[in-house]
């Protein structure tokens, strides 16, 4: 008997295979199979999801709060990522516009970061991170992407202290680009605000005017974007006219600044950390300001 049952096996498994090769009738009756025993599968899988979903009702207040605190350590740190990523955005950017900024001048430029604003309201300065290993020496002129932001009054080796033009003790001899008109730009301490003085009031000057460095007096490279006429105001009588502008340079919120040599500067430094710029735009030569004191 045993031997007969062993034949029947054998006989029966074969005619499975032909059953399969020639007329694949077998993959119907599998499938049939596999649903007939679904709910074999589930009760199988019953106790162990039933354990599961009594544990979850067991959950302790305990183990809810240590996994809230986690949760939240784990947003805070993604918050920190995002936010150094964003400022690493906007550090990018920034490095950017100085590129194209630089890309514009006839002098040799050398990029730069503040590290400091002085604590002193009624004293606008910064300090920079290059000083005189990198060249630097007082007078030189210090830009943002956007236009002229002040001069270098004093280095150390590592950093330098930078006058802004809205200090009131700074001064920049400006010219008018719509018709060449000359004049003198103060500071009057305000961050947003400049002072055109000296303007008689037959002048030509209109509010959107744009002020550049006038190249007098050798301290400020000529034809750097400096201020926007925003206000003008005339009193009957008076042979001046008072004319407010707005510094065109982002004096509270630029981080990157460039640091600008002459030609003669240039022969007395090493060319590690100067940038060369090689396109033109007329802007060549140095300016002065009449008020560093």
């Amino acid at each position: 008997m045993p031997g007969f049952r062993l034949l029947l096996v054998v006989l029966l498994s074969v005619g499975l295979f032909v059953a399969e090769a020639r007329f694949e009738r077998v993959e119907q009756v599998r499938s049939s199979i596999a649903t007939g025993l679904a709910p074999v599968y589930w009760l199988g899988n019953a106790p162990s999801q039933f354990q599961d979903w009594v544990a979850g009702l067991m959950t302790t207040r305990e183990d809810l709060l240590e996994e809230n605190d986690a949760l939240k350590a784990r947003l805070l740190i993604l918050e920190r990522r995002a936010l150094k990523y964003a400022a690493l955005a906007a550090e990018n950017n920034e490095l950017r516009q100085l590129m194209n900024s630089s890309e514009l001048l006839d002098d040799r430029v050398v990029v730069a970061e503040i590290v400091s604003v002085s604590p002193d309201p009624f004293s606008h300065e910064v300090v920079i991170n290059k000083g005189s290993r990198d060249g630097l020496s007082a007078g030189q002129a210090i830009l943002d992407a956007h236009g002229l932001m002040g001069q270098v009054v004093q280095t150390s080796s590592f950093t330098s202290r930078v006058l802004l033009i809205s200090d009131s003790s700074h001064a920049v001899p400006v010219e008018v680009v719509r018709n060449g008109l000359r004049a003198i730009l103060l500071g009057n301490g305000d961050i947003d605000a400049l002072e055109l003085v000296h303007v008689p009031d037959t002048a030509d000057v209109r509010e959107g005017d744009l002020l550049v460095s006038s190249g007098l007096g050798g301290r400020f490279p000529k034809g750097y974007p400096v201020a926007e006429v925003s206000g003008i105001h005339k009193d009957p009588g008076e042979p001046f006219v008072q004319i407010e502008a707005r510094p065109k340079a982002e004096l509270s919120r630029s981080e990157m600044v460039l640091v600008v040599f002459s030609e003669r500067q240039d022969l007395d430094l090493p060319a590690s950390g100067i940038a060369p710029v090689d396109a033109s735009s007329g802007m060549a030569g140095n300016d002065a300001t009449g008020g560093e004191g």
